[in-house]
């Protein structure tokens, strides 16, 4: 039973991946739920603050804390974790070896994923206010924008670097935290990329779903697939 964040790293560290779930189980894995009851399967406690037993405070320390943990939107379109020593496998499962241009060129990723993309690229990690803003992007494009991104991150081309704040002249934290991205290259470096690169599409497919079904021998099997190709 997880009751803290010690006991949620230690946990992830060892499963490789979670889910970050809203109400029910999403039928693959997750370490924890979210949503009417889950707190009485735990000490965790919601939307408190408190960084010790506030999942939603997590997010934040795991990207301050760790640098063999990715926190983004990489499974059914919602936010999950994976450690280091499992994504080759799911960049091999979703990537395929390919690169941002050859996807674009086969029409898997949109005009907007690569107007996003490539101000990333140019710039170096941005916030969404300041991506809108260097990418020329206006109010009336939220919408494509948010499902551009999510794209981006389902297919492991960008990743979440950052969780802040603004911070007054008192060193005080203020207003709604917004959110830095950067592509997965900057934030893992060389040594991921060169581990997917001598992992098979079908072998990374395999040893995810005999990991998936390890972890929960009751999983949907039919959610498998997109869990781990995110399609």
């Amino acid at each position: 039973m997880i009751n803290n964040y010690n006991d949620f790293i230690a946990e992830l560290l060892k499963s490789g991946f979670s889910g970050v779930v809203a109400g029910k189980d999403d039928g693959v894995f997750s370490l924890f739920r979210y949503g009417w009851g889950a707190e009485e399967e735990s000490g965790i406690q919601w939307h408190t603050d408190d960084p010790d037993t506030d999942p939603w405070q997590w997010r934040i320390r795991v990207l301050d804390e760790h640098d063999d943990i990715a926190y983004s939107k990489v499974f059914f379109r919602k936010a999950g974790y994976i450690t280091k020593e499992w994504y080759p496998y799911f960049l091999a499962a979703r990537r395929e070896g390919m690169e941002f241009e050859d996807e674009y060129s086969n029409g898997t990723l949109s005009y907007y994923s690569k107007r996003i993309y490539e101000a990333i690229v140019e710039n170096g990690r941005l916030s969404l206010q300041d991506l809108k803003r260097v990418a020329g992007f206006k109010r009336e494009d939220n919408f494509k924008v948010e499902n551009a991104l999510t794209e981006l991150q389902m297919k492991m081309y960008l990743t979440i670097c950052e969780i802040g704040y603004k911070v007054s002249q008192k060193g005080e934290k203020y207003g709604f935290s917004y959110t830095v991205f950067g592509t997965t290259e900057s934030f893992w470096g060389d040594d991921v990329f060169d581990s997917a690169a001598n992992i098979d599409t079908n072998e990374a497919v395999d040893k995810i779903t005999e990991r998936i079904i390890t972890l929960n021998p009751s999983v949907h099997r039919n959610k498998i697939t997109k869990f781990i190709r995110g399609v």
